[in-house]
């Protein structure tokens, strides 16, 4: 396993050089304006530039980076805790499914990038209503994985518990959560890269720091280099979300990933 995972990312890598030898061919062969399109080693030369720069400077990555990443990490425990909470409940309960459901639902259906204007007018320009929405983003997909997950448990497994004798509690911890752990980490992987794109959104609306804001300021100055730059940094925040999520379900639910190994997945 340990080999395939390593030849899968140098055959990763390696498309990515090629990619990037590609754009930057077709950048120079067919002389594309800067503006339009930055080759990939001006793009590095802003990124090495951006990287330079003190930790508190404003025209540097790091000061922005702590802000984008503050807000989407803490827009994420808020958003999915409650998603975790308010979908455990429902699912254990037909009468707060069919009481919550229909606001949750047409509450999800509103567009958040209309109700962030809003949102910035209730709660300011600092990073409280961006926190705000990134927990609505981060929201619905852990209420639905979680309560599909619950939805999703053996029954026999119920009736075996039932048959001995266990209490509604024991049923939960024993067999209804741990059934449910590979349906929230599904939520998890997915609300952590929502995180991300909430907390842009809202420092694209307003806000005096963040990534958004630089990409904003980039873009105000023609500063292509500059905005894609800011891409990459943007790209390996993600992934580093991604993976460290994905790290900690390998840890929590183990007996998924053992299973994949029994069968050769």
């Amino acid at each position: 396993m340990s080999k395939l995972f390593q030849k899968e990312w140098i055959c990763s890598l390696c498309l990515f050089a090629v990619l990037l030898v590609i754009w930057e061919v077709t950048v120079k062969y067919f002389e594309v304006p800067f503006f339009l399109l930055p080759a990939p080693s001006g793009v590095l030369t802003s990124l090495r530039d951006g990287l330079s720069e003190g930790l508190t400077s404003r025209v540097g990555f790091y000061l922005h980076t702590y802000y984008t990443v503050s807000e989407a990490l803490l827009g994420f425990l808020i958003g999915s805790g409650l998603g975790l909470v308010l979908g455990t409940l429902i699912a254990q309960s037909q009468f707060l499914g069919k009481v919550f459901l229909p606001y949750i639902v047409a509450f999800q259906s509103l567009p958040k990038v209309a109700l962030a204007p809003l949102l910035i007018v209730w709660f300011g320009v600092g990073m409280m209503s961006k926190v705000v929405i990134v927990a609505m983003l981060t929201f619905f997909p852990l209420l639905v994985n979680s309560i599909a997950g619950f939805e999703s448990v053996d029954r026999d497994l119920l009736e075996m518990m039932r048959s001995f004798k266990a209490t509604r509690w024991q049923i939960f911890c024993k067999v209804r959560f741990p059934s449910a752990l590979p349906f929230i980490f599904a939520g998890l992987s997915m609300a952590i890269v929502y995180s991300l794109i909430g907390a842009i959104v809202g420092e694209f609306i307003g806000g005096r720091h963040g990534l958004g804001i630089l990409i904003l300021q980039m873009n105000f100055n023609m500063d292509m280099q500059g905005v894609f730059s800011v891409f990459v940094v943007l790209s390996i925040i993600g992934i580093a979300f991604y993976l460290a999520m994905r790290f900690i379900e390998r840890r929590v639910v183990f007996w998924t990933s053992r299973s994949r190994e029994v069968i050769g997945l």
